[in-house]
């Protein structure tokens, strides 16, 4: 058996004309028709089940067996609306006093009405779906359920009307720029912003953002040292660089002519190095803590201050000797200690945590072969 199934999702029948649904049947179908035209003759929902009599009488002229109804949802929204419909269709089902198989032709007026056919195909096979349009309106609810959609996703409602919104604000900013005397200024804000934002899409700006600022209020509210540590070593960058430019300044003023390029870089290295060494110490002096805290720290993690040593005093012995103030041998002298440092710290730890995790794999081994 085919059953002609009429689709009016957001139950403009039974609000329309009081009629119960499921409606089963061809002349109640019918008699569900003319009601519903009567009470509102431009409802598109009147030529779907006007199209499901015509189909039904078109296959029971070819003496097929076939039967229609009318189900509905409700106005709830789509959730309640599907359940309702998957309720309707399982009475329908019920209500069929036949041997046959039973599969489904369902019938409907658009895009909207047809996101329940999930639902029908769960409870019956469905043989195809019949879209009935008036044809002076051809695709335009679908176009519309389609822009509905697009506004109701957040993502995609953020992607396309923000640079809109940039774009229809240009005109009314540059009027605003022209009374202030400043119409370049604006215009060229605006482009900044509609370029930064593009921008940032493309590159997934913003979930980076969102996600380091989850990060940093888990660590907050976790109590973890690093996010201090973090905010302490981007003051003491900062501080870095300004000491870095004013040394730059201070040799540019002692200096007859030009400053050559090596010197200059000598100077900002010279000059910031001591607070970049103190950044580096600590955010890894907060990240070992953090280690230790959750019980994760490993003996070579260890080594991370050792080499921010190791690299300050090079550099601050490479760029002093760029600007003569020191002579070779401190920089050998600087050299060696910085190599050496590094080295020694590299293979303590790595003897210690070899010797440690083999002293803890034999305590366990022990204690298996005890248990």
């Amino acid at each position: 058996m085919l059953l002609v199934l009429c689709v009016d999702l957001d139950d403009d029948l039974g609000r329309k004309t009081g009629f119960s649904t499921p409606v089963i049947g061809r002349a109640p179908v019918e008699e569900a028709a003319v009601a519903l035209a009567t009470a509102d003759p431009e409802d598109s929902d009147l030529n779907v089940i006007f199209q499901g009599l015509h189909i039904y009488d078109d296959l029971a002229d070819r003496e097929e067996s076939v039967e229609v109804a009318v189900v509905t949802g409700n106005d709830e929204g789509d959730v309640s609306a599907n359940r309702e419909v998957g309720d309707e269709v399982d009475t329908v089902l019920a209500s069929l006093s036949t041997a046959e198989d039973v599969t489904a032709l369902v019938v409907t007026d658009g895009a909207q009405d047809e996101s329940v056919i999930p639902i029908i195909r769960s409870r019956v096979p469905i043989d195809g779906v019949r879209r009935v349009v008036v044809r002076q309106a051809q695709n335009l609810e679908s176009m519309y359920y389609t822009i509905k959609q697009v506004l109701d996703d957040p993502e995609t409602r953020g992607t396309v009307l923000i640079p809109l919104g940039i774009l229809l604000l240009i005109y009314p900013l540059a009027l605003i720029g022209t009374v202030l005397n400043m119409p370049g200024l604006v215009l060229g804000t605006t482009s900044a912003l509609l370029g930064f934002y593009l921008i940032s899409r493309g590159l997934g700006l913003g979930d980076r953002l969102d996600a380091a600022v989850e990060r940093g209020r888990r660590s907050l509210y976790a109590g973890r040292t690093t996010l201090l540590a973090y905010v302490v070593a981007a003051t003491l960058f900062v501080l870095g660089g300004v000491s870095g430019f004013d040394y730059l300044e201070a040799v540019q003023r002692s200096t007859v002519g030009d400053v050559e390029v090596p010197v200059m870089l000598a100077a900002l290295v010279y000059g910031s190095i001591h607070w970049f060494a103190a950044a580096g110490l600590t955010t890894s002096l907060g990240q070992i803590t953090d280690e230790y805290i959750a019980g994760s720290l490993e003996w070579r993690y260890l080594n991370a201050p050792f080499y921010v040593l190791s690299i300050a005093v090079v550099l601050h012995a490479v760029s002093a000797f760029f600007l003569d103030e020191v002579g070779i041998t401190y920089l050998a002298a600087a050299l060696t200690a910085g190599t050496l440092l590094g080295i020694v710290s590299t293979l303590t730890f790595a003897v210690a945590e070899s010797r440690f995790s083999d002293g803890e794999r034999e305590d366990g081994t022990r204690g298996a072969e005890r248990v």
